[in-house]
């Protein structure tokens, strides 16, 4: 197996995939235009993805992440998040945020990479999709936001 990560244009972005970590493409495309996209390939069958978008002078949000059902529980996504934080790490930023539910494997995949719970958004899910969504048959109603701060040891 021979795993690529690189940058492509975001026109690129195999939305499909996008479509596993958001479940609005009219949420996607917002954002897409404006971000960097990332993607990693095994033997050139692309089977993650992930955007990442400016915030302000040195922030960056990952906006989603996400790796093909056949493809998950190999490394793919952990290996992704790694390139993304070593690639804005070394671009000079000064932290990364994400926002997810706030349970479910995502919540312990970020935390293993270094990011910490910075607040929640109430009722976030709710109020920015039209149907709601649920996670192992819960319903997601508040979101967390986590950072990665570059400034720490």
């Amino acid at each position: 197996m021979s795993r690529t990560i690189r940058e492509i244009h975001p026109t690129q972005a195999p939305l499909e995939l996008l479509l596993i970590a958001d479940p609005s493409e009219e949420k996607i495309r917002s954002y897409l235009s404006g971000s960097r996209c990332f993607v990693a390939s095994t033997d050139g069958v692309t089977v993650g993805a992930c955007v990442v978008q400016a915030l302000d002078a040195g922030a960056h949000e990952l906006m989603a992440i996400a790796v093909h059902p056949a493809h998950q529980r190999a490394g793919h996504g952990t290996a992704l998040l790694k390139f993304v934080i070593e690639f804005f790490r070394d671009s000079g930023a000064r932290q990364l945020e994400v926002g997810t539910g706030t349970f479910g494997y995502q919540l312990a995949f970020y935390q293993r990479q270094g990011f910490r719970v910075d607040r929640i958004d109430h009722d976030f899910f709710v109020q920015n999709y039209p149907e709601p969504i649920f996670e192992d048959g819960i319903q997601l109603f508040d979101m967390l936001r986590l950072t990665l701060s570059y400034e720490d040891p």
